[in-house]
């Protein structure tokens, strides 16, 4: 059996410093007995778009999922991400040739079409559920029945209290042994080739609790350390819940650990970005009361608990359909040349192009001017103390070919590398001030550039020396090769071989 253990969006930095100080023995000893590999990464301008690489092996451009919510060109709108076809993830592929596999939360995936008992065991919302990114699903459906479903801990964009981080804090300190639990289970009580077990906790636990500028107010002492010790205490429960399913496979069983993606502190200025590209079009500073950023907007006006009450009491389904509609809502498509794709980390600008978008009225041959034309009035915003916002501005179509690659986002805007935490406005020379409303998404850490890697640590395998850097496709590569099975559709190089 192959082994992937998802260390999710776990920051290098600090894993670093915990190895160093002893506090991840079960990933010291993994490194120890294999290789810690660096791998290229699609996070560099789509963060979300590195899972389902990971999970698919195939290319971001080839399969063209790099949002939860991203953009239907047929429809005008923005849709839920499940609403596209996609490659099958590296399961399916094991399936089609008899082979079974348990996977548990593997995050922003989605259930598959067909699955049958025979081949394995798939289980979502166990460590803990989050309707957008981590929704409750099972294959075969009365697996359900034996996975019992986490906690719901839906992230909510806006300005986080004080209890509501100690209560989540909880959650996710719990739900690392919970996947482990689950898996430890189902391993003794069936065979398999594959066990994928995503630990999701770190990765939200990084975005709320890199550090706590967040908060609007300042919390009692003891309150404040709890808090403050929350990433370490998740990263090491991760750690923990490694270590129990490395010690009941068996001697000969491959292992990998991998993240697909960094963290690091927030740097987004992704909320600030539709009234930044409105005033750019627009050639000069908005009026008082323009509806840029719309969303943003009405996330700023509602607490965070009342929109999590709202949601909890509607369907799921609805819940997604109606956050995707919100998005660009109010947008006169007549008179919109380029619009601010939803994001929340890197920003993403997309021409209306005539003949690609059903209302588009960008002629293609002005779409390069029109580029220039954005890319230069971005630039000349600044922070409050005079630095710039904008680091680079990048066109997408040069660095992510492929077959699904229309559906990307034209430009991908990477923001300055300095905290934006508690940014309330920039502003630029030509284009006047854009205030921030609220607080943004209200989180102290977000993705970084980069920063995806794999300890592989073989059992039966050896170490297999690719033909060039290791990249994220390599992953599900190595696993199909690893299994014996045929990896012709997949770009990856095998990391491991027999």
């Amino acid at each position: 059996m192959i082994c992937v253990l998802q260390f999710d969006a776990a920051s290098v930095a600090l894993v670093e410093r915990m190895l160093a100080e002893g506090e991840l023995p079960e990933l010291a000893a993994l490194r120890e007995r294999g290789r810690h590999t660096v791998l290229d990464t699609p996070a560099v301008d789509f963060a979300a778009g590195a899972f389902y690489t990971l999970y698919s092996g195939r290319e971001l451009g080839d399969h063209g999922l790099f949002y939860p919510f991203q953009w239907s060109a047929a429809e005008q709108r923005a849709r839920y991400a499940r609403a596209f076809d996609a490659p099958a993830p590296v399961w399916e592929l094991l399936a089609r040739a008899g082979l079974r596999t348990l996977a548990v939360d593997p995050y922003e995936s989605r259930p598959p079409g067909e699955w049958r008992a025979e081949w394995g065991t798939l289980a979502c919302g166990v460590g803990f559920r989050d309707r957008v990114v981590l929704p409750r699903w099972a294959a075969p459906a009365e697996a359900g029945r034996r996975v019992p479903p986490g906690p719901q801990a839906t992230e909510i964009f806006g300005r986080p209290t004080t209890r509501e981080l100690l209560g989540l804090k909880a959650k996710l300190v719990a739900a690392p042994g919970r996947v482990a639990d689950a898996a430890l289970r189902l391993m003794g009580e069936e065979r398999y080739d594959l066990a994928w077990l995503t630990f999701s906790a770190a990765h939200l636990a990084g975005h709320q609790f890199w550090d706590l500028s967040q908060l609007g107010d300042e919390p009692p002492a003891r309150e404040r350390a709890e808090l403050e010790s929350a990433l370490r205490e998740v990263y090491r429960a991760v750690d923990r819940a490694i270590g129990r399913v490395v010690r009941a496979l068996r001697e000969d069983d491959d292992v990998i650990v991998t993240s697909a993606v960094g963290m690091d502190v927030n740097t987004s200025r992704a909320d600030l970005l539709p009234g930044m590209l409105a005033a750019v079009l627009r050639g000069g500073p908005l009026p008082e009361d323009d509806a840029a950023g719309w969303i943003w907007r009405l996330r700023a006006a509602l607490p965070t608990r009342w929109r999590g009450a709202i949601a909890n009491a509607i369907p799921d389904r609805l819940a997604l359909e109606l956050t995707a509609r919100l998005e660009l809502r109010g947008l006169d498509w007549s008179a919109t040349r380029a619009f601010a794709h939803p994001a929340d980390n890197q920003g993403y600008i997309r021409l209306n192009l005539r003949g690609r978008e059903r209302d588009g009225i960008v002629d293609p041959a002005e779409a390069e001017a029109l580029c220039a034309e954005i890319e230069s009035g971005l630039r000349t915003f600044r922070d409050p103390d005079g630095e710039p916002a904008v680091a680079e501005v990048v066109r997408v179509a040069d660095l992510y070919p492929g077959e699904r690659a229309d559906r990307l986002p034209d430009l991908s805007v990477r923001w300055s590398e300095r905290p934006a935490t508690r940014l309330d406005h920039l502003v630029s020379d030509r284009f006047g001030e854009v205030r921030r409303a609220g607080t943004g998404s209200g989180r102290s850490g977000n993705h970084t550039a980069g920063d995806a890697w794999a300890v592989l640590a073989p059992g039966a395998s050896r170490l297999r020396e690719p033909s060039r850097p290791a990249r994220l496709v390599d992953v599900a590569a190595t696993v199909a090769a690893v299994l014996g099975v045929d990896d012709a559709a997949l770009p990856g190089e095998p990391l491991l071989e027999r």
